[in-house]
């Protein structure tokens, strides 16, 4: 997608270099092509650096698993299924100590079981799904509806095995080895499995060009903010997305952290405008994101919908919902979402009130 051709209609000067560094007192950041930029304010999307060294033999550059995180790493994901179809054995699925981002694993172990099945392969095939989750359906969120008795009968469905409370330690060329621990954090058991194509989720950390900003961050690189997305030290500066931090919602005996979905991360830049706005005006009248989640997940030719509101319990609304209807509404928003980026919209009248009469908006 041409971005800098759409930014270019709303006179937005786009540069796809990256940020080097950040001089929060100076307000000025050096890119990547050497260029520098002042600024009034300072709004931080960086999403994150994907944490693969905190296991070693993690990550599809220098270990021996696969990953869905970027598009690079999806074209090598499907090396890998390809090559899974011409020697088939053993597929681990899951997610390593620290992740906050369970959703796409579920996506994809379902996903792949069902392009299996399409191919008569599923017998040769053995799935299990590892992750660091108390409990099937945790995501992070303490569970949303009855999300957790919904993932299980997904898998018994679909002959899927899982192991939860599970930190892997290590990856082979052709082995994960992990613990297993009990609810109060001693190990039950120490496993090794086997493993012809294996895909986990890393744990998640900020950007370094923001993470080493003195006094931005806390210590795994997440911008820290208050109730208005705006970073506790340096009050120019706000930061919306995966970069923001934001405590697990509870102690768990491996530790997962909460995770930052699509419409949380636009209730947080809505917040994010409306308050710059207010201040270029001169005012005072802050707002507070509502932080709701809505979440479609596709798992081959069905799939399952979770709406939390908030995301983080207690919250108003717990629902979950699942069929094939759920399949084809994720194809059509990706083609609605897509349509938004290309003509600069964000919520159009027909869609706020559409996601008002699920209760859902973006600001309190």
């Amino acid at each position: 997608m041409p971005i800098d051709d759409i930014f270019a209609k709303h006179k937005i000067e786009f540069n796809g270099s990256g940020i080097a560094s950040i001089d929060a007192v100076q307000k000025q950041v050096s890119l990547g092509d050497g260029s520098q930029r002042d600024y009034d304010y300072l709004v931080l999307c960086t999403g994150p650096k994907l944490a693969f060294e905190n296991v070693p033999g993690a990550g599809p550059e220098d270990g021996f698993t696969q990953s869905i995180c970027t598009v690079d790493h999806a074209v090598k994901a499907h090396d890998a299924f390809t090559e899974l179809l011409n020697n088939p054995g053993p597929v681990l699925v899951g997610a390593l100590a620290g992740a906050s981002c369970f959703g796409p694993a579920y996506e994809y172990v379902l996903s792949l079981e069902y392009e299996l099945r399409k191919r008569k392969l599923r017998d040769r095939v053995p799935i299990t799904f590892i992750t660091p989750e108390p409990y099937l359906g945790h995501m992070g969120l303490g569970g949303v509806g009855d999300s957790k008795g919904l993932m299980e009968h997904k898998f018994r469905e679909h002959g899927i095995k899982w192991i939860c409370n599970a930190k892997v330690t290590e990856f082979k060329e052709a082995e994960a080895e992990f613990v297993v621990l009990n609810p109060d954090g001693s190990v039950t058991s120490e496993e090794a499995m086997p493993f012809k194509l294996a895909m986990f989720l890393p744990a998640f950390k900020g950007s370094p060009a923001v993470a080493n900003v003195p006094d931005l961050c806390n210590p795994k690189g997440f911008v820290k903010t208050n109730s208005y997305q705006r970073s506790v030290h340096y009050p120019e500066i706000y930061a919306a997305g995966v970069c923001v931090a934001i405590a697990p919602i509870e102690d768990t005996p491996v530790p997962v952290g909460a995770p930052k979905t699509g419409l949380m991360i636009e209730s947080m830049t809505t917040a994010i405008v409306t308050n710059i706005k207010a201040s270029l005006g001169g005012s005072e009248a802050w707002v507070e994101p509502t932080l709701s989640a809505l979440c479609l997940a596709d798992m081959g030719n069905t799939g399952a919908a979770f709406l939390a509101i908030p995301q983080n319990p207690p919250r108003n609304r717990n629902w979950t919902g699942s069929g094939r209807w759920v399949h084809w509404a994720k194809v059509a928003f990706e083609k609605y979402f897509m349509f938004k980026v290309r003509n600069g919209t964000s919520e159009p009248v027909y869609e706020k009130v559409g996601l008002r009469m699920m209760g859902l908006k973006r600001l309190k």
